[in-house]
């Protein structure tokens, strides 16, 4: 295989026309022929440079509103001729098919253009053909032909001129035919994504996943993994999405986590007054409401105080100087909210370890969402858990139903359980955690775990007795034997949420009933493994 292919002739055919004439430019300027389409050729035209149509080069215009310009011999022959076979070197001759040695191509904006809302129709005239089929082809024809599809290679293509007199390496060849397949796999991902969406198919035959590269990250969960963060392409307010105002590079670890606490918070709806959420270990470690975001925090503070050393906060609203303040009392890996004052920001400019992340907006919980898991030989996909109960959706099945107040908690608790780790129990009490059971094998070890926590906080922090004495639970799925939530009894809850389901409910009932609590079933569950 060739190593040092010479570049003479280009083809450039662009929807982002960033950078274009500068670089097309920059070509002409080492002697390469520029070959070009449409509105690129216009735009490369109105800069003074000199170019051929491709419809000069097909005998064909443009047609059927530019669906058809490039799928020709003139144009294929010219990117997958092997340069140095004899039959293919005769076949460009008979043909009058000239080598095409550099191929500049960025897709129409499909992934933009659903993002944006657009209609079914709409979205079909976004699906880039000539494209694609041009991509593969050159790409395919590394050996002699080189493939640009990302903005960010042009400079990268102009150094390698420079470098190798005006030829590029087999190596450099390489890296961009990959870059070209994974940006075609990727957009062929999304077009079939989203039309199994547009037509309901819940389970396609073939499900696709591609992501662009935000960057290599230091390692993964340990040290000795290798590990990279990537995009999928939504819009989805979050980790992915936020600008980071300070602080070192964001983890493995600190990205997941931190997409868990923006995504707990975010169920909290800021016209009803501020939340916070603490993380640790993707796991919650104190969550409350407050008439202030600093008083929100304090709450969620006092809920597991030693968990929140070193942990992930997230509001759901602007993160003001006083709550930065409180925050900057305690080491915290991250904070991440919709928006930061000024003075919130400077106060936060004195840690230099602390990462402050804005995202402009929250999440909606609602929104449909896929979720993606590897295991071995294969791929779990399911919609993300964007279930919402509200008081009306409520079964009452004691004897006594909830006060107002334990129903406020009891639906703020339910919250919280959907975001913690399966079995999952949550003590609230005026719009605060007190005491929350994570990823144990049995639910009652769960429920016991929650109960210590809150009376280790009542000592810690001099109360003169649990705070889960009078407070509700929450668990996320039903309680398969009574003894889950008895332990709940003993603990003093007052009232439980749960969904249900279970063949020993009427068991589970009636040890509430004789325990003088108040249960309500949801109907749903919140497993989150």
């Amino acid at each position: 295989m060739t190593d040092l292919a010479p570049m003479r002739r280009a083809l450039l055919s662009v929807s982002d026309k960033t950078g274009l004439v500068p670089f097309a430019t920059s070509l002409a300027e080492r002697g390469i022929a520029l070959l070009s389409t449409g509105g690129t050729a216009k735009a490369l035209r109105d800069a003074g440079l000199g170019v051929t149509d491709v419809a000069d080069v097909t005998g064909y215009p443009e047609m059927m509103d530019g669906r058809v310009k490039t799928l020709h011999p003139g144009v294929h022959g010219g990117l997958l001729a092997l340069r140095d076979d004899p039959a293919h070197v005769a076949a460009m001759d008979t043909h009058g098919i000239s080598a095409i040695d550099l191929l500049v191509v960025n897709l129409y904006p499909f992934e933009e253009t659903v993002a944006k809302g657009a209609d079914y129709e709409t979205c079909i005239e976004n699906i880039d053909i000539g494209g694609p089929a041009m991509i593969r082809a050159a790409a395919k024809n590394h050996a002699f032909v080189g493939v640009v599809v990302d903005v960010e290679d042009y400079d990268s293509v102009l150094a390698e001129l420079d470098a190798q007199a005006g030829h590029t390496r087999l190596a450099f060849r390489q890296t961009l035919a990959q870059r070209a397949y994974a940006r075609t796999a990727a957009y062929d991902a999304a077009v079939s994504n989203w039309m199994a969406d547009a037509i309901g198919e819940t389970a396609p035959r073939r499900r696709a996943v591609a992501g662009t590269l935000a960057q290599t990250l230091r390692y993964g969960e340990n040290p000795h993994q290798a590990a990279a963060f990537y995009l999928d392409g939504s819009a989805r307010p979050g980790v992915a999405t936020a600008v980071q105002h300070q602080g070192k590079e964001l983890s493995y670890n600190n990205i997941n986590d931190t997409d868990a606490a923006f995504e707990l918070v975010a169920e909290f709806d800021p016209a009803d007054g501020p939340a916070v959420a603490i993380i640790k270990h993707a796991n919650p470690c104190g969550v409350a409401r407050g008439a202030s975001f600093a008083e929100a925090y304090a709450k969620a503070f006092d809920c597991d105080r030693t968990s929140a050393f070193g942990g992930i906060i997230a509001l759901n609203g602007t993160l003001d100087g006083a709550t930065a303040e409180a925050i900057s009392g305690i080491f915290t890996e991250v904070v991440i909210a919709p928006d930061a004052t000024d003075e919130a920001k400077a106060i936060f400019a004195a840690k230099k370890n602390l990462r402050l992340l804005t995202t402009g907006a929250l999440p909606d919980v609602r929104a449909g969402a896929m979720t993606v898991r590897q295991v071995a030989g294969g791929l779990l996909v399911q919609d993300k858990d964007n279930g919402f109960i509200s008081a009306a959706d409520l079964r009452v099945v004691t004897a006594r139903a909830p006060s107002d107040t334990e129903l406020a908690d009891l639906l703020f608790a339910w919250k919280v359980a959907k975001h913690v780790k399966s079995n999952a129990i949550v003590y609230a009490k005026g719009g605060a955690t007190v005491g929350v059971g994570a990823g144990q094998m049995s639910r009652v070890d769960s429920s016991r775990i929650a109960a210590r926590k809150a009376q280790d906080m009542a000592e810690a922090i001099g109360l003169s007795q649990s705070p889960a004495i009078g407070a509700v639970l929450a668990s996320d799925a039903f309680f398969p034997f009574a003894d889950g939530l008895l332990a709940a009894a003993e603990a003093g809850a007052t009232a439980v949420i749960q969904p249900g389901g279970s063949m020993r409910d009427d068991e589970v009932i009636a040890a509430a009933n004789d325990a003088g609590l108040a249960m309500v079933f949801t109907g749903m569950r919140h497993f989150r493994h």
